[in-house]
């Protein structure tokens, strides 16, 4: 209730500061976790750490299912709890977690009937198949381990409490390091596995995420088993999916569009490639600000919307694009200082560093307009308008930024691209805060509808 209370009255910004610097910690925790499998992972070999690599587009495709459903489940949820409808927030958290278990139940099972022939598509062969289908095996099986957990934790947001799944993921991460070297190499009776150590160690990991995430929920009375018709079930699912499948679309729009992006920087030679892949790095860790507080913002705006407090929901975005804006102009200044240093810690070819530079200096500065474009896609989440911060996630990427890329690519070669990815910000970013302008008048003048409205009764248990 203090933590409700915080969200619906507290002061906007330092409740929103609040907010995002544990949701920061968990994104840095999620980051680690990579790290640390790509540590061990790569003193075993050059096949298994490429084997790994081969993975990464299947796990990354799973992670924006996940984080989709989180979205989902935050947002719905969220405005619940500020309509004071503590037994509407207690079905759907439950039925967060049983959608998140059939969820990862179908693609675990697909993807043990398809893994060899996926990662043969792909291009993978001989030995490092074999290490992939050990990996994929055991993660595949552990598979509603890592995404049920993600879901609750995201119940747990929604409260207004980000520091508690902040911890679990912590934990996680910390069993993962633990873990890995463990059933890696092997220690004691424990064999070394391998590459199928790493899968074993991120399954175990996550099953303590699990089990600190289910006690929580638990204990706070966030879930409750009781017996519900299907169509109060399927009613549960139809809102959070609403919203998390949009998400979770938004969240491939990316990689796919950076995929594309690096087919045409590969033209100019293997050391534009790692140029440009060590910016888009340090652009994504320099966002990382920007996208905790977005996050954070979700249960702000949830709890608030669903609560009337629509003019405090207005001040809370327009203070978070002024710290996202804010935040992204800092972030330019500072490469500007320390941005050839920075470049020549990951690599010290000639090449490389101009490629760095030269991306930096063009495309950084578009960076607090991506700040905005950020802040609202999120708060439109919250508003449960997923369709329309996917619609400006695909202007930014496939309207914009890949079609100019080919066009600036030919016209001024490589730094055409980056010239591409600035106007791509700028242009969305612009366009982004003038259409949440027009869409938050709309939904003022709405009426917002109770948990009993949206959903369909319950009538006594199957």
């Amino acid at each position: 209730m203090q933590r409700n209370a915080a969200l619906l009255e507290g002061p906007v910004v330092r409740t929103l500061v609040r907010l995002t610097l544990p949701m920061l910690m968990a994104m840095f925790a999620m980051v680690g976790f990579n790290i640390v499998d790509t540590f061990y992972v790569g003193r075993l070999g050059t096949e298994e750490l490429a084997a790994m690599g081969f993975t990464l587009a299947v796990v990354m495709a799973v992670n924006s299912v996940s984080m989709g459903l989180g979205m989902g489940t935050t947002a719905v949820i969220s405005k619940v709890i500020g309509q004071g409808d503590s037994r509407g927030m207690q079905r759907l958290a439950m039925n967060a977690i049983l959608l998140g278990v059939l969820v990862a139940t179908t693609i675990s099972l697909t993807g043990l009937l398809t893994v060899d022939a996926i990662f043969g598509l792909m291009g993978a062969g001989g030995v490092v198949l074999e290490h992939i289908h050990a990996y994929m095996i055991v993660w595949y099986l552990g598979l509603p381990l890592i995404i049920v957990p993600q879901v609750g934790n995201s119940s747990i947001r929604a409260t207004g409490d980000t520091k508690t799944p902040a911890k679990i993921m912590i934990s996680a991460l910390t069993a993962n390091a633990i873990l890995d070297p463990i059933f890696i190499f092997g220690l004691g009776p424990v064999p070394g596995l391998g590459l199928q150590g790493a899968a074993v160690a991120t399954v175990i990991s996550q099953a303590v995420a699990l089990t600190i995430s289910f006690r929580v929920l638990r204990k706070r009375g966030l879930i409750i088993f009781e017996r519900q018709s299907w169509s109060g079930l399927t009613a549960s699912w139809k809102r959070i999916l609403t919203i998390g499948v949009p998400a979770a679309i938004t969240q491939l729009i990316a990689p796919i569009s950076t995929g594309v992006i690096t087919g045409i920087v590969a033209t100019y030679g293997i050391a534009a490639v790692a140029g440009f892949g060590v910016a888009t790095r340090l652009e994504m860790f320099a966002l990382m600000v920007i996208m905790a507080m977005g996050s954070a913002l979700v249960p702000f705006i949830g709890q608030n919307w669903g609560a009337g407090n629509k003019a405090r929901v207005g001040r809370a975005v327009k203070a978070a694009l002024m710290l996202a804006s804010g935040w992204g102009a800092f972030v330019w200044v500072l490469s500007l200082v320390v941005g050839g240093p920075v470049a020549a810690v990951f690599n010290d070819n000639p090449a490389v560093i101009e490629t760095v530079t030269g991306y930096m200096t063009i495309v950084f500065p578009s960076l607090m307009f991506l700040g905005v474009l950020t802040t609202v896609a999120n708060s439109l989440n919250a508003l449960h308008e997923p369709l329309k911060s996917m619609t400006l996630s695909i202007l930014r990427m496939f309207v914009l930024y890949v079609p100019l890329a080919f066009l600036g690519s030919s016209l001024l070669g490589l730094t055409g691209v980056w010239w591409a990815a600035f106007t791509a910000n700028a242009a969305s970013g612009v366009a982004a805060v003038f259409w949440f302008r027009h869409i938050f008048r709309g939904l003022e003048h709405e009426p917002a509808p109770t948990f009993a409205e949206e959903a369909e009764p319950v009538p006594a248990g199957v």
